[in-house]
């Protein structure tokens, strides 16, 4: 196995990278990843790209990292790449006028979490555009559930009638929240998860201290842990999971009064896991996101039923859908910790 391929994918890719390749001599138009998230998809998928552009690729098929389309691709200005992700994963932001002009009407309103028309619209061009060195041109695109209505439906005509020589490469941490016509049109290839042993082992190389804690929390996805362990989040996560583990009327109310400024996506995701564990030990006897609260999780379930939690993890999951955008974080989440105290006799 190559140096450069040792450097670019995870440790638990190079088998899925190996399966690639024997698409290689006959590839689809279209190609989409899935599996679960915070397990590497995009490092992946950008590798895979690189290589497609690579004009001189090694023996692995692996990008050489040295040629012109390299270079331009490390720089993040290759003419035949597309990178088309929603406007709250930009992070890498030009440094000059244009980008500080970015910067401040992202600093008026909240990044966008869609993926919308405008975007697939704007490949239009880019399409039409003869290829540099006489090559292929790459559209990667994540994650495809990002795609609102109108882009999706825009996405589809062009996989309907793709352009010459141009390779699309989606990715999806959700292949139930995507159009049955656009997973028709696209050949799926599944990355499957590391084994804890292996995400431990990368975990501890990163230097994450509670690295078996943190990898239970993200449900076995590496790069999720390793997000979590480097975020803000350690402390608000522990407060929340005591709160959680002593639920009540009057603690409720205080509760959501204190957690109100962090994003409801988050408090809900951690409810969902907690709500997940309890059902999970009443029905199978294990916990999956919490083992460290063990003892917690079996007293409550003592005081509840699986038929009841069964209820409100379908609640939670309706909840999820509408917490991006709650009229009130404090009235969500009072609302949220009320029901969940009502779980408990």
């Amino acid at each position: 196995m190559s140096n450069e391929q040792s450097s670019v994918l995870l440790p638990w890719q190079h088998e899925s990278w190996k399966q690639l390749q024997q698409l290689r001599e006959r590839l689809p138009h279209a190609l989409l990843f899935h599996g679960a998230r915070g397990t590497g998809k995009t490092v992946f998928v950008e590798a895979f790209a690189k290589s497609l552009l690579c004009e001189q690729p090694t023996a692995q098929a692996q990008a050489c990292g040295a040629c012109l389309s390299c270079n331009w691709f490390d720089q993040h200005n290759h003419p035949d790449y597309r990178r088309v992700r929603p406007e709250a994963l930009e992070d890498e932001l030009p440094d000059d006028d244009s980008g500080e002009e970015k910067k401040t009407a992202k600093a008026t309103r909240a990044p966008s979490k869609e993926i919308k028309i405008d975007q697939i619209r704007a490949l239009a061009d880019f399409m039409n555009v003869s290829t540099h060195r006489s090559g292929m041109r790459v559209v990667v695109l994540y994650p495809a559930e990002a795609l609102n209505t109108a882009a999706a439906n825009a996405l589809l005509k062009t996989l309907e009638e793709p352009p010459a020589a141009t390779m699309f490469l989606l990715l999806s941490n959700r292949l139930d929240r995507l159009l049955p016509t656009i997973l028709s049109r696209c050949r799926k290839f599944a990355l499957q998860p590391p084994g804890r042993e292996a995400a431990l082992a990368w975990l501890q190389q990163q230097g994450v201290k509670d690295a078996d804690a943190w990898l239970a929390e993200q449900g076995g996805a590496p790069l999720a842990a390793l997000e979590a362990a480097q975020g803000e989040y350690r402390e608000i996560v522990d407060e929340w999971l005591r709160h959680l583990a002593q639920p009540g009327i009057d603690s409720a109310l205080k509760a959501a009064d204190k957690f109100q400024k962090v994003p409801v996506t988050e408090l809900v995701g951690w409810l969902q896991r907690w709500l997940y564990d309890l059902f999970a030990l009443m029905s199978a006897g294990q916990v999956r996101y919490y083992p460290r609260h063990l003892r917690e999780l079996e007293k409550l379930a003592a005081r509840t039923d699986v038929m009841a939690l069964s209820r409100a993890l379908k609640g939670m999951g309706e909840r999820r859908a509408i917490a991006d955008h709650p009229l009130s974080a404090k009235l969500f989440i009072e609302e949220m910790l009320l029901d969940y105290a009502g779980l408990f006799k």
